[in-house]
């Protein structure tokens, strides 16, 4: 069983791998020629103004007394310059924004797989192809340009990443570091000869990244009085930075300057996700190139914006994000960036219809450049009977579209070049996805196949080697055939041979051979297919259908759930009527009852808003008074017994009941100290990261009995879930858990009326490491059931009160109690613990399932892996490489995670695979994309092989204070 388990693992380690060969490998191409416009630039130098967080509707809109937040730029809009709305892509996060911005195309999903490093993949920027850039502002964001820059004319002037503290001090300092820092350099370049002379250089950058804005929008939300002060400083900063450019470079007419934003921000202060206050980002432009602004009587625009703006006279020119780079190349004259897929936004030029021209056609050069190069190495490595170009751009449309576009230039129809150049382009970026995605769907066949096969082979096992189902099975060993492994080997050869001639990776030879031997052991249970079918033929059909359609649903539930929380509240719903269907109600009213009623008091958490949003420490302070009051209950039930627990168990209590209360103490006195921007007590701070670490260790020093130490472990988890809770989130465990202990109840109450083992006390049931594994019973149809159980308690645990796909479901509030100024190692390691706390109940209450109902870890996890493998491949097929977070993790939750995260849950050995080193590079890299919910939820699995651990040792280990702990794995 140990090596099945082994192979197993390997096997949806692979699975799990593949989803990055098929939907997420880098687009991005090297090897093509760089692109300038062959005409003299108007700008001499560009100033990039990125304010980090700023939604356009915080900028354009006027506040309640009709003024501007932000006059000056008001004022450049009305009488010097263009704006408009740039569209931002999801993810909205600061990396692939920045990047968008300053290289021209949207980061893909394979840059976040590699952990957020600075630069997992290589490309050109703006910064690489200026003369000299010089950058202030966030560590966080400056470094991934300057190092990716070919050169040593890239430069950078960071703040102390511990500037960035979201409760000690305005943030609003973070924007006048930069501000001031430009002034300093600037008056130093006045006595320093060889920087004067590379200032006034042409082809120059400077890039001004003020954080202010996204710093007070997360402490203290975007309608909050200090997220629109700090535009209002931004504002006059952006002011004197101009006054002093145009007064430095004597009022040349050669500064180009750009005002926009990397994202934007969602009323409750988060971004990663769509919504269009996170997508809709200010742009506006002015100086030298750029357009003056144009009056109009009417735009057609399908929003409200403009006249809620109250900017309907002024003409809007909308771009994508993308878009702005090809922009600033062609004010600056310096090569497009070679991996751009932005298309030149020639309604902002103020410049001949020649220039245009001339700007769109060499946009639309660089980008079929890359399509050409992509085109020739797929078309390197596959066999040219196989080979099928994109059609939609042959080489002889490619000849006559950029033929006419020189026609149309030498007979001045400028417009007419445009307009053939954007059609161009537009024909490349479809045959670059083409190019992308060629091998797709040979390697999603054979994952299928491989799948497939796996669940069949689970599913055998099951039947074989853990059920009753076929005990007609003959006994009699037969005479193996060579003829079947002779067969696979054939296959297996030449599959190899084709992949081979084809000069594949090696990892398509893993995707494209594994089927072979998984096949084969599927065949050569073909005795086992016999009999199965046999046996099932025997069963009333009606039963039969009955309960395929019952498991379908189920497995249906599962799925939706992924995709709609209100699919949990549908099956808690019918979790709560489940005893009436059955003779349960007559045999256990009590237990029936308290399963209805925290079944459904459970369902409505799915129904409320997703944490982070409404921030309420009232509802955190009563979640405490109920946990105190429970333990209250608790032990003076404990304490009348006649074998009440000793003096020692009883300090743990209390000692438990205390970490609540100072719990409370520190979220309350917390709040109160951020408020009036005192920052976070060094007491609270103290007393935080010491309840998180004895949280851990506490239970093991509770009675092994199984109702005290689950309470046990519901207490210290508690303590430490109150300090990372914001609102009604605080109620989510407490009532999860009292669901969990009606659940260990009643299924002995399921297992008595089936007859299969008599009834035991709670009370008298302990944790043990010594199992006698005679006791284990062979699998029913029941423990379908249970298996079923896990799995949604499971999902339930993750989604009851958010979306652990989206960072936006999540508040950064959350860690405050812990820390303040930003990091995302130690944030993003915070918030998943908090997220992981209601799994890790669960599966300490199924370790006491298990225990109660006799019932093989091995055996069960069979059947959880059948369920969640169904699962994943319903996902593997809506896995998608573009969208938000939300929009490709929730995807990728089920069709990466299902595979590996409840493989492991259920794992009888499941602690040995901690010894495996890349699994803590996996753990490092998902802390440090804190932000970035995909790779977030794609290392749930490495998470889950240490919490199913963490929950067998929080139920079996006993420490004393003398003497030799003892241990339990089971």
């Amino acid at each position: 069983m140990l090596l099945f388990f082994t192979l197993g693992l390997l096997i949806h380690f692979v699975f799990f791998a593949s989803i990055f060969d098929i939907y997420f490998t880098s687009p991005l191409v090297h090897g093509m020629t760089p692109q300038f416009t062959p005409l003299p630039p108007p700008a001499r130098r560009l100033v990039l103004f990125v304010a980090d967080g700023l939604r356009a509707d915080a900028l354009y809109k006027l506040d309640e007394n009709g003024n501007s937040r932000a006059p000056f730029i008001r004022n450049i809009i009305m009488h010097e310059g263009s704006w408009g709305i740039s569209h931002t892509r999801v993810p909205t996060e600061s990396r692939p924004g920045h990047v968008a911005l300053i290289a021209g195309f949207y980061e893909d999903v394979s840059a976040v797989a590699k952990g957020w490093k600075e630069n997992p993949v290589e490309f050109d920027s703006l910064f690489n192809e200026s003369k000299y850039t010089w950058s202030w502002g966030s560590p966080d964001i400056l470094p991934m340009f300057a190092k990716g820059a070919s050169g040593d004319h890239v430069y950078t002037y960071s703040y102390d990443a511990k500037r960035e503290d979201f409760g000690a001090q305005d943030a609003t300092k973070l924007d006048m570091w930069v501000f001031d820092n430009v002034k300093d350099f600037f008056h130093r370049a006045r006595n320093n000869q060889s920087l004067f002379s590379k200032i006034n250089e042409e082809k120059i950058v400077f890039f001004l990244h003020l954080l202010g804005i996204d710093t007070n929008g997360h402490a203290h939300r975007p309608s909050s009085r200090d997220y629109k002060d700090n535009i209002k400083k931004v504002d006059d900063g952006v002011k004197e930075i101009v006054s002093m450019f145009n007064h430095f470079y004597g009022n040349d007419g050669k500064t180009t300057f750009i005002f926009t934003s990397d994202h934007g921000m969602t009323d409750w202060g988060s971004h990663g996700a769509g919504h269009p206050s996170e997508t809709l980002t200010p742009l506006v432009t002015w100086g030298a190139g750029i357009k003056y602004p144009q009056r109009v009587l009417a735009q057609q625009f399908d929003d409200a914006f403009l006249k809620e703006w109250r900017l309907e006279n002024w003409k809007r020119l909308d771009v994508n994000q993308a878009d702005i780079a090809p922009l600033m190349t062609s004010l600056i004259g310096v090569p497009f960036p070679l991996n751009s897929v932005g298309i030149l936004p020639v309604d902002y030029l103020n410049n001949t219809d020649l220039f245009k021209a001339e700007s769109m056609f060499t946009n639309a050069v660089q980008i079929l450049e890359q399509f050409k190069v992509k085109m020739t190495q797929k078309k390197e490595v596959t066999l040219p009977f196989l080979f099928t170009p994109f059609k939609l751009l042959s080489d002889s449309k490619q000849f006559n579209i950029l033929r006419k576009a020189r026609s149309y230039i030498k007979h001045r129809k400028f417009d007419k070049v445009v307009s053939l150049c954007k059609e161009l382009i537009h024909l490349a970026l479809k045959g670059l996805s083409y190019y992308h995605t060629y091998d797709r769907f040979f390697l999603g066949v054979n994952v299928v196949i491989g799948f497939v096969g796996w669940i069949s082979y689970a599913s055998l096992l099951i039947i074989k080697s853990h059920s009753n189902l076929i005990k007609g099975v003959s006994k009699e060993v037969k005479k193996p055939s060579h003829l079947l492994p002779c067969s696979f080997v054939a296959i297996g050869i030449l599959v190899a041979f084709f992949l081979l001639i084809q000069a594949c990776p090696w990892t398509y030879y893993v995707y494209g051979l594994l089927p072979v031997p998984i096949w084969y052991a599927v065949l050569r249970e073909f005795q086992v297919i016999q009999d199965l079918v046999a046996s099932v033929l025997t069963y009333p059909l009606s039963h039969f259908v009955g309960y395929l359609l019952a498991f379908t649903l189920g497995i249906e539930v599962l799925v939706l759930s992924f995709f709609y929380r209100y699919m949990l509240t549908a099956g808690l719903t019918a979790f709560a009527a489940w005893p009436f269907l059955t003779r349960l109600w007559t045999r256990a009213k009590v237990t029936s009852l308290s399963w209805t009623f925290f079944s459904l008091l459970l369902a409505v958490f799915p129904l409320m808003p997703v944490v982070g949003r409404k921030p309420d420490i009232s509802l955190v302070m009563g979640a405490g008074l109920l946990v105190l009051l429970l333990s209250l209950c608790v032990v003076t039930s404990l304490m009348k017994r006649k074998d009440g627990f000793i003096k020692e168990e009883l300090l743990v209590h209390l000692l438990q009941v205390l970490s609540t209360v100072l719990s409370m103490y520190v979220v309350y006195s917390t709040q109160s100290s951020l408020l009036r921007k005192q920052g976070l007590p060094l007491m609270n701070q103290i007393i935080s990261w010491a309840t998180l670490a004895s949280s851990l260790v506490v239970p093991l020093l509770s009675s092994p009995v199984l109702f005290q130490r689950l309470f046990s472990i519901l207490l210290s988890l508690m303590s430490t879930y109150l300090l990372l809770s914001t609102g009604y989130e605080a109620l989510f465990p407490l009532v999860l858990s009292c669901l969990m202990f009606v659940w260990i109840n009643i299924e002995q109450e399921t297992l008595q009326q089936s007859g299969v083992c008599c009834k035991q006390k709670l009370t008298s049931i302990q944790f043990s490491y010594n199992i006698d594994i005679t006791q284990f019973r062979q699998l029913y149809l029941d423990d379908i059931r249970r298996a079923f159980f896990l799995v949604f308690f499971l999902v339930t645990a993750f989604f009851g009160t958010g979306n652990i796909a989206s960072i936006n479901s999540f508040d950064l509030a959350s860690v405050y109690c812990f820390l303040t100024v930003f990091s995302p190692f130690v944030m993003g390691a915070l918030m998943m613990w908090k997220i992981l706390i209601p799994f890790v109940l669960v599966m300490c209450a199924f370790e006491a399932v298990q225990l109660t109902t006799q019932l093989s870890s091995k055996s069960l996890f069979l059947i959880v892996l059948v369920i969640s493998d169904i699962m994943a491949l319903h996902f593997f097929f809506l896995v998608k490489d573009y969208g938000s977070w939300l929009d490709i993790g929730t995807r990728q939750l089920l069709a990466c995670t299902a595979w590996l995260f409840i493989y492991i849950s259920a794992s009888p050995n499941r602690l040995w695979i901690l010894s495996d080193p890349g699994l803590e590079l996996n753990l490092l890299h998902a802390i440090r994309a804190c932000i970035s919910h995909y790779v977030i939820v794609m290392s749930m699995t490495i998470f889950l092989v240490f919490l199913n651990g963490l929950a067998q040792l929080l139920t079996t280990k006993k420490l004393r204070l003398c003497g030799k702990p003892k241990s339990h794995f089971m």
